[in-house]
């Protein structure tokens, strides 16, 4: 399949490509449709450049350069994605393990972190869960912990902390419930 990057989104101009894609785990998002319902969208597919080198380490995109259709090595990909996130490789580890583990994980940036997991799919269900990404070097506060429990209930979800350990290429998860007595 093939993706054209474009500033940092990646483009399936080929609709067919775009339903195929979308429609084999819910990759990207239909240029235009707010809440695709299925395959059925006559739309590209805008894919976010973490999906994107999942999908190319997986070989099931190549990435051109919209400019001169010149394939853009993966390696060159990293660095883009790290130009545009920040702990990139932190971020990716996690991605990849959720995806590698069967949900459905799309950008958080609506709930204020940074993933949304579905078990299914968009339009099929909600995402039950929010995820942020915590480094396991740094510290975290009462109040930081605090903050993130008060969006998961206001937004309805439960709220991860995803904590990667990159040598070991693992991630340990952490889950708070959050309940009136």
């Amino acid at each position: 399949m093939k993706g054209n990057l474009v500033q940092n989104r990646i483009v399936i101009w080929s609709v067919e490509e775009a339903r195929r894609l979308f429609g084999g785990g819910f990759f990207g998002k239909p240029l235009g449709v707010p809440k695709p319902k299925g395959v059925d969208f006559d739309a590209p597919l805008i894919v976010d450049m973490i999906e994107g080198l999942y999908l190319l380490k997986k070989g099931k995109l190549d990435i051109y350069d919209i400019k001169t259709d010149v394939k853009i090595p993966r390696r060159q990909i990293q660095k883009i994605c790290a130009e545009y996130y920040v702990d990139f490789e932190l971020k990716f580890l996690v991605y990849s393990k959720l995806r590698d583990a069967g949900y459905v994980v799309s950008p958080g940036i609506k709930f204020g972190c940074d993933f949304a997991v579905y078990e299914h799919g968009p339009g099929i269900d909600h995402a039950p869960y929010i995820v942020q990404v915590a480094n396991p070097e740094d510290g975290m506060t009462a109040t930081g912990i605090v903050l993130s429990g008060r969006l998961a209930t206001t937004v309805r979800k439960q709220f991860i902390i995803a904590l990667p350990f990159p040598a070991k290429k693992s991630v340990e998860f952490v889950s708070f419930d959050w309940w009136r007595a």
